[in-house]
């Protein structure tokens, strides 16, 4: 009678929020998502996404895969996102959690915060965008949208680019002020404060947008020549920030086409008939893969419109996993 194989079952390592702060700087993520969307455009990473709605917010599931010459790796990340949680329960906007699994033998590996890596990769992508796709000189930023993730974006550009002042913009003013102080004391950045969306023209290099508007309030008598615009937004199909017509005069990039094209401010100005896919000058990972960026064109408006992809949390992921495990962060236990 042949035995029965021995079945092991080994720890997994639980990272709590400020385990993940503590391991995952955002110039090394900056890094590790630059290096994961490269590894999509070569057919080295996947992604998929899953999205369920309720009344007041709903849950949005993220796959991926990501292998390099000695390993290889899959998350799933779920977070749920309610808008209004801060204001009715005294809750975060987004909670949720992101597993992390061996993909040699699919063994679960660690099950950490995902609010960090979310703000984390998400500001990251916002950077390896900006760092090569943005004025080289560019100094100034205009922020639009105030809340959780608005001053991780405003740490990442400034990361790849010398800025030297900064504009928070909120339809809550205390919101803008909030962010302004907080630049100005953390970041050493001139930053001033305004309400609203729309009062003036924005005449900064780079402008952000990271609210969850349903209406879009970004067009071209906004926008100077030349400006790069990240688009963070515009997470599912309801959302959107950028007027089509604003869209169909830019040279747009994306950070999935696929997911743009149904999620992303891509979506309305098809919708539209502003823009087809076709015209996307490109996904981010595979024009720094297979194209040279070009100079920089002083009239041309570059929009990267960037719904989260998949492959962002795996790459940002795996390197708070490894970090933590080198510093012994986190408790280990068998489920």
């Amino acid at each position: 009678m042949t035995a029965s194989p021995t079945i092991s079952v080994e720890p997994i390592r639980l990272l709590s929020r400020g385990d993940v702060e503590r391991v995952l700087d955002l110039s090394s993520c900056i890094d590790a998502v630059e290096a994961g969307l490269r590894a999509a455009a070569h057919d080295r990473a996947r992604s998929a996404i899953l999205g369920l709605h309720a009344p007041d917010g709903g849950l949005h599931g993220k796959a991926a895969y990501l292998e390099d010459d000695a390993e290889a790796w899959f998350v799933a990340k779920l977070n749920s996102n309610f808008p209004q949680n801060p204001s009715r329960h005294g809750l975060p906007t987004i909670q949720g959690v992101l597993a992390l699994f061996d993909g040699r033998c699919g063994r679960l590996v660690a099950l950490m915060d995902s609010a960090a890596i979310t703000v984390l990769r998400t500001a990251a992508a916002t950077g390896v965008a900006v760092r090569h796709f943005a004025r080289p000189t560019a100094s100034s930023v205009t922020i639009i949208g105030c809340g959780v993730q608005a001053f991780t974006q405003v740490r990442a550009v400034a990361l790849v680019r010398p800025i030297r002042r900064v504009v928070a913009i909120d339809a809550v003013p205390a919101a803008a002020d909030r962010l302004a102080t907080r630049v100005r004391a953390e970041l050493g950045i001139d930053a001033s404060a305004r309400g609203g969306t729309r009062d003036a023209p924005h005449e900064t290099d780079i402008i952000i947008t990271c609210t969850s508007s349903r209406v879009p309030f970004l067009g071209l008598r906004d926008v100077r020549p030349g400006t790069f615009i990240a688009a963070v937004g515009a997470d599912n199909e309801d959302k959107s920030e950028i007027e089509p017509e604003l869209m169909a005069d830019s040279a747009v990039i994306v950070d999935s086409l696929a997911q743009a094209s149904t999620i992303g401010d891509l979506h309305h100005a098809i919708a539209a008939g502003a823009l087809t896919a076709d015209q996307v000058r490109g996904e981010l990972g595979t024009l720094l893969s297979t194209a040279s960026p070009g100079p920089y064109d002083p009239r041309r408006i570059v929009i990267f419109d960037s719904t989260g992809v998949a492959v962002e949390d795996v790459a940002a992921a795996v390197v708070a996993f490894r970090r933590a495990t080198e510093a012994g962060l986190g408790l280990q236990v068998v489920l």
